[in-house]
């Protein structure tokens, strides 16, 4: 009689309930945000092309949308606007009565602390050039100038009921002037997402349609080179010692292996945001029927979180919060 191993891995594979008994990575609706587009001068919400199920919101639909979010058990709600005019200076992200404030205080309004509340911090959308700040005269972006007007945006965003700001623009010190910023304004409550390690990619696209970005050249002078990894460990580094309350890595699928060391080095929690060309591969890939839809937006879920993501932005956070629940 040959001696049999004392240990057989597919014990523990055997029926569903025993794999959720050891399972190593959770998918809990909580740890989901949900990123959402809020379009000013539309009278109905609308589609956009490149992201199949994803709109552009009225402040009604908005408030729907925020809804449903959460009673799914969605954790975050991440809200991004466009202007009716947009200019060089990105004016419409300093006013108070702007698309994005009056968004956020309808989101705020209508679920309190039942999930956090995020804002995103940036000039994109706001600018007819497409760049994430001001341009100085020779065309380049003014990081500076950049991050005063980040800092005001972020006590705007406070003050209209954000719990949590979102630094997308990956400006240097970014990060210091708005802890200095929201302080000085009596919001030193109001947390800080730091975009840590936001990379220069090419899956960006479909957002760009979604906020009817026309980027003029590229970002690759200040968002990170696809090539590096350690260079992500010195952002960390700087935003957790300027006051960083979360950080990100963007994307995610191609960057697990930023995602899980930058987790295994971080002292604050660690977001991934699965973008939009991500979203738009699955979505376009399964209406061929090339793939299992289902599975695959489960996969890359657990993919991120095991990678290291205690946070996940996802276009599908409300479909994967229902069947979590």
């Amino acid at each position: 009689m040959t001696d049999r191993p004392t240990h057989r891995p597919r014990r523990l594979r055997r029926t569903p309930a025993l794999r959720d008994l050891v399972a190593g990575t959770d998918r809990h609706p909580g740890h989901l945000v949900l990123p959402l587009f809020v379009k000013e001068g539309i009278a109905e919400p609308t589609p956009i092309t490149t992201m199949p199920g994803v709109l552009q919101h009225t402040l009604p639909s908005l408030r729907k949308a925020a809804r449903e979010a959460v009673d799914a058990g969605v954790g975050g709600l991440m809200v991004f606007a466009v202007p009716e005019r947009k200019d060089a200076v990105g004016s419409a992200a300093l006013d108070a009565d702007g698309i994005l404030p009056r968004a956020l205080r309808e989101v705020a309004d209508e679920v309190g602390d039942a999930a956090v509340v995020m804002s995103d911090v940036c000039l994109d959308e706001f600018t007819d050039h497409g760049h994430c700040g001001v341009l100085a005269p020779d065309g380049r972006v003014d990081n500076d100038a950049t991050v005063e007007r980040y800092a005001a945006m972020a006590v705007l965003h406070a003050e209209a009921g954000a719990h949590c700001v979102g630094l997308s623009g990956m400006m240097d010190g970014q990060v210091a002037a708005t802890r200095a910023a929201l302080d000085r304004a009596g919001r030193e409550e109001t947390a800080i997402l730091a975009y840590t390690a936001k990379y220069a990619s090419a899956f960006y696209g479909p957002f760009r349609d979604a906020v009817e970005c026309d980027l003029r050249g590229d970002r690759a002078t200040y968002q990170m080179d696809p090539r590096n990894r350690t260079e992500a460990l010195r952002e960390l580094a700087l935003d957790e010692a300027e006051g960083a309350d979360l950080v990100m890595v963007k994307p995610a699928l191609c960057y697990l292996d930023v995602l899980r060391t930058v987790a295994d080095h971080a002292r604050v929690p660690v977001a991934a945001y699965q973008v939009s060309g991500e979203y738009a591969m699955v979505e376009a890939t399964a209406a061929r029927g090339w793939i299992d839809r289902e599975r695959a937006v489960a996969e890359t879920l657990t993919a991120v979180r095991r990678a290291g993501a205690d946070v996940v932005l996802t276009y599908w956070a409300v479909e994967a919060a229902r069947r979590m629940g």
